[in-house]
């Protein structure tokens, strides 16, 4: 499975880039690109100073924009998209494939107070629900939010579900690098899957706190390894995924089997 990650800053309503990116990915073969958080969108801060008809604007032109590239070349593109439905602001993930879409809502948000986003947007506070997983040529990918990475409960789904993958678009800031890495080694180890990670880049300025995006997009190991990592620069990251590497990372730690042997 050949895959890519578009590490980039807020574009806006500009699509200039993205055309680009995929007509280079679409000619590497890739199959799935992930793009991080807030590329789509203004970041969060920024959103909650512009007006619901701005950002259902900006949803409808990228909506129309990679519903048409991912049929175009034959990709499959997941994309986080801030959206308005009935006058409510919904954070999701959309997967655009080449003959279909998909939403993933946001299940946990943020909600710190200087980052509170399960206040502004609507999405509902309820019952955990499986995340979004789908198939590409065989290959089985699950996918959550960035800030959902801490939770294991989302992950007794994903285990169920057998997944090869877990794409995990990101904002990450505030010199965070090391604890992200030691957080998504973990997982992909203890899940033996691949986890392939988009952060976007760039920067906002509030007051006297400057929130640095450092990119660092990773893909890490059914064993836990970091194996392609970026910089902190506009870039795309080109991956290649196995099977066989998820079912032998399996069979050699046997956590599956531990616990199958447990089942009442």
């Amino acid at each position: 499975m050949k895959a890519a990650v578009l590490q980039l800053s807020s574009q806006g309503m500009s699509s200039t880039k993205l055309l680009n990116y995929v007509r280079i990915a679409h000619k590497k073969g890739v199959k799935v690109l992930l793009l991080g958080e807030y590329i789509l969108n203004p970041f969060f801060k920024e959103l909650t100073n512009i007006s619901k008809q701005m950002i259902q604007e900006q949803a409808s032109h990228h909506t129309k924009i990679l519903k048409d590239l991912a049929s175009t070349y034959d990709i499959t593109i997941i994309a986080p998209l801030v959206i308005v439905k009935k006058s409510k602001i919904y954070k999701t993930i959309v997967k655009f494939a080449p003959s279909s879409t998909a939403y993933y809502y946001q299940q946990i948000l943020i909600n710190y107070p200087h980052w509170n986003e399960e206040k502004f947007f609507d999405n509902p506070v309820q019952p955990l629900q499986a995340p979004l997983i789908f198939k590409v040529d065989g290959f089985k990918f699950g996918v959550i939010n960035g800030f959902e990475l801490h939770f294991d409960e989302l992950f007794i789904e994903l285990k169920k579900k057998n997944v090869d993958c877990i794409l995990v678009p990101s904002v990450a800031t505030f010199d965070s690098y090391e604890r992200w890495k030691n957080l998504i080694s973990m997982r992909a180890f203890t899940n033996n899957c691949y986890i392939l990670r988009a952060n976007r880049i760039g920067s906002y300025e509030h007051k006297d706190m400057d929130w640095k995006f450092y990119g660092d997009s990773i893909l890490a190991s059914p064993y836990g390894e970091i194996i392609n990592h970026l910089g902190n620069q506009e870039e795309l990251l080109l991956v290649e995924m196995h099977h066989r590497d998820v079912l032998q990372a399996k069979k050699i730690w046997g956590f599956k089997d531990a616990l199958k042997k447990r089942e009442q």
